[in-house]
C-alpha cells in the first residue's frame, strides 16, 4: 500500500484491554473467560502463585480473583497486588456475605468491586468494562 492509500490510513481497532482472571474451579474460569474474551483479552490462573507469576510477565488493567482458593487466600493476593500495581483495578469474586469481610476486603485491597456468587455474566462484563473503564482513568490522572 502507498502512504496516501485511504485504507492505509482507516483507524485500526484499539486493542483489547487485558484482564487475569484467577480462580482455582476450572468450570468457572471457563465460564468467566467464554462471557469476557469477545471484549477483553483473558489470562487465567488457577491459584494466587500462579497469578503472582503472571503479573511479573505481563500488565493487566483489571484482575479478577476468587476469595477462597486452596494455596492462597484470594484477598492477600489482590492486596499484593495493590501495593505492586496501583493501577490495575481489583475485582473480588465471593460467596461469602459476611458484612464486616467485605468492608476490610474493599478497604484493604481498595477493591473496585466484590461480587458475590453466583456471579450472572452480565453483571460481571458491566463490572470488568467499568473497570477498565477506571484504570485508564486512574492511569490519565496519574499522568
Amino acid at each position: 500500500m502507498k502512504p496516501n492509500d485511504p485504507a492505509s490510513a482507516a483507524p485500526q481497532p484499539a486493542p483489547k484491554a487485558s484482564v487475569l482472571l484467577v480462580d482455582d474451579e476450572k468450570p468457572l474460569l471457563d465460564v468467566f473467560t467464554a462471557a469476557l474474551s469477545p471484549i477483553f483479552e483473558i489470562t487465567t490462573a488457577a491459584n494466587a502463585r500462579e497469578a503472582d507469576f503472571i503479573l511479573q510477565k505481563k500488565t493487566f488493567k483489571v484482575v479478577v480473583a476468587d476469595h477462597l482458593m486452596p494455596g492462597g487466600n484470594g484477598m492477600n493476593f489482590l492486596v499484593r497486588a495493590r501495593e505492586e500495581f496501583p493501577h490495575m483495578q481489583r475485582v473480588l469474586v465471593t460467596g461469602y456475605m459476611k458484612p464486616e469481610m467485605l468492608l476490610r476486603s474493599v478497604n484493604e485491597a481498595a477493591l473496585f468491586r466484590y461480587l458475590l456468587k453466583p456471579v450472572s455474566m452480565a453483571e460481571l462484563t458491566k463490572v470488568v468494562r467499568d473497570a477498565a473503564k477506571a484504570h485508564d482513568l486512574s492511569v490519565a490522572m496519574a499522568e
